[in-house]
């Protein structure tokens, strides 16, 4: 039987032409082109969505920054009295750590104390409008932030500030008192330490030393012994990890317990040093470049 009236449509071509592979509809070549212009339109719009944010952050920022700005004037002449000028507390309590200014958001927390104020407490209230809620509120948040920022200690700290001990003082509490010459040298270990490190580190590591770790020796009923690296202690268990790497633990009133901590004496002579010791023998450890 013959077909000769029978032309083959565009997709049996191409299933003709490349044998083996599954040929696509019209309907389903249909439906792949609109999902392909979905897919592009929703990347065109991502894409120009995302300029249009950093644009805008500028623009936030700077008015995020001029609300700020009215906002202090209007605390310092309305608010300043009680809480100071910078919101860190005079007779009225510091705003700037506040848990109420913490959880405001653009003056939903804020303005209702303004506005009704706290009797009780001798705030009055204060007839203020929207606009001035939201400077003051955006003055609040700015004084948090702040404060948030410069609660870490700086890598470069002036050492001016550190130095406020005597050098002469602190070399005679290291010789004398302290004790310190007796496991540490100015021309051995310590030479040269002040050039080593910053000046806020270098009074770090002189108050809590790193790097050596306590031991321990645990004796067993058996007479079999354990050492190793302390993980773990406390009035009842006693956890280290021994020369092959395993970790054990022992119940303390059932073994005898011989614990070597190298910084020990650091930890005893911490809770002797007064104010003036430790800036005397900073003071001192700085000569020492």
């Amino acid at each position: 039987m013959e077909f000769r009236g029978y032309e083959l449509r565009e997709w049996e071509k191409a299933d003709r032409i490349r044998p083996g592979r599954r040929a696509m509809s019209g309907l389903g070549l249909s439906w792949c082109r609109r999902a392909t212009k979905f897919v592009m339109l929703f990347v065109v719009l991502a894409l120009v969505s995302g300029l249009e944010k950093s644009a805008a952050k500028p623009q936030a920022d700077a008015d995020d920054k001029a609300a700020a700005q009215r906002g202090r004037k209007q605390f310092e002449q309305s608010c300043g009295f009680c809480h100071g000028a910078d919101a860190t507390g005079a007779r009225g309590p510091d705003l700037v750590r506040s848990p109420l200014v913490a959880h405001d958001v653009k003056g939903n927390q804020i303005g209702p104390v303004i506005r009704e104020g706290r009797p009780d407490k001798g705030m009055p209230a204060m007839p203020v409008s929207d606009a001035q809620i939201l400077d003051v509120a955006a003055f609040l948040h700015a004084r948090a932030a702040e404060a948030l920022r410069s609660s870490s200690v700086p890598k470069e700290y002036p050492v001016e500030r550190l130095l406020t001990g005597s050098a002469e003082a602190g070399k005679a509490f290291f010789n004398g008192a302290g004790g310190c010459n007796k496991c540490h040298s100015a021309s051995g270990d310590l030479a040269g330490i002040a050039g080593k490190h910053s000046p806020i580190d270098l009074e770090a590591r002189m108050l809590y030393p790193k790097g050596k770790h306590a031991t321990a020796v645990v004796t067993l009923p058996s007479g079999e012994q354990v050492q190793g690296e302390v993980k773990h202690a406390d009035d009842f268990v006693i956890g280290l990890r021994d020369a092959s790497g395993w970790y054990r633990s022992f119940q303390r009133d059932r073994v005898k317990v011989q614990l070597q901590d190298p910084l020990a004496a650091h930890r005893e002579l911490l809770e002797k040093l007064t104010q003036a010791d430790v800036h005397n023998l900073f003071a001192y450890l700085e000569t020492l470049k």
